[in-house]
């Protein structure tokens, strides 16, 4: 996104987290102010309110889904987008103050969602050790360190800050596990196409419309936009009604996306435009070609064409 480029980082804290550890990927967070927030919604009004210039939030995790706080948020207050996405590997660590034998750990602290990503592994390597639900994987490194309990499952951020001894490694029952954040700003203009881009929307249907998801969907397939991921929340209006959140391949810049994003402003009763950014990938993959003609060169020559034939030029 053109513009003042953002010095001012606040993310899903504490220190010593993945968020914070994806955040320090991002070279202008590296150099910058980076200050933790205690959840998502006090991040995220740390953008809006001008405290902060981006912020670095969970969006979803391979294994166990889509954040359902950070996407409900995205739908609420004043608008927020999306400039950047990271994607980086979750590989936790069993960690102790001291080298000590799996075999002598009876507490080990973890975050309930660390631990339910690791349950196999802890019941084949620990079975006779109690799991302790912290608040966050920083709190059981922390938790470790004090002596509090015998080891921590934690980031691998979290072993130097607090002077720990790595126990074990790449511990995790998915080895290719992964989670995938975002990181929000205040709208402004829109940048232009790399050529590999996401687009994210919140969608609301109209109810007394029938097939009006069908009707969605087809607004995007008939120009051959790739729907890459879908997920609903509901409204807290009444039962029944929902927000369908929508990550599309294009940019809104590009012809394709952007007849596909009037078409679903005509049909929906609502859409709220999420952002367009760059697609992070772990390893280098070619995007996937357009069908013939549904590429954005197809849109843009027929658009041409249409043009010259409202001129009256039918050459």
């Amino acid at each position: 996104m053109p513009g003042t480029p953002p010095t001012r980082f606040v993310y899903l804290g504490p220190e010593g987290t993945f968020t914070e550890a994806a955040l320090r990927t991002i070279p202008a967070a590296e150099h910058g102010l980076r200050t933790p927030a205690r959840s998502v919604p006090e991040a995220l009004e740390a953008v809006r309110a001008g405290d902060a210039d981006a912020a670095l939030v969970p969006l979803e995790n391979s294994v166990g889904g889509a954040i359902p706080v950070t996407l409900d948020e995205l739908v609420t207050g004043s608008p927020l987008v999306i400039t950047r996405e990271v994607v980086i590997p979750v590989e936790f660590v069993l960690a102790a103050r001291a080298l000590t034998p799996l075999a002598e750990i009876r507490s080990i602290a973890a975050h309930p969602q660390a631990s339910a990503q690791c349950r196999n592994w802890l019941m084949a390597n620990v079975p006779d050790a109690v799991i302790v639900d912290v608040l966050s994987n920083a709190t059981a490194a922390i938790a470790a360190a004090s002596g509090e309990h015998d080891a921590a499952l934690c980031a691998p951020i979290g072993v130097p800050r607090n002077a720990l001894t790595v126990l074990a490694e790449k511990v995790a029952d998915h080895a290719d596990a992964v989670t995938r954040f975002a990181l929000l700003s205040r709208p402004g203009p829109v940048g232009g196409p790399t050529g590999d881009d996401v687009t994210s929307l919140a969608v609301s249907i109209r109810h007394d419309q029938v097939g009006a998801l069908l009707a969605v969907l087809t607004e995007l397939a008939v120009r051959g936009i790739n729907l890459s991921r879908i997920e609903s929340r509901p409204t807290g209006v009444q039962l029944g009604t929902y927000v369908f959140f929508l990550d599309c391949t294009g940019h809104a810049a590009e012809p394709s996306l952007g007849e596909a994003l009037q078409g679903l402003r005509r049909i929906c009763a609502d859409v709220r435009f999420l952002g367009s950014y760059p697609r992070h990938r772990l390893t280098p993959e070619a995007p996937v070609a357009s069908p013939r003609g549904l590429s954005n060169a197809d849109f843009a020559d027929s658009a041409a064409w249409l043009a010259r034939l409202r001129r009256g030029d039918l050459s």
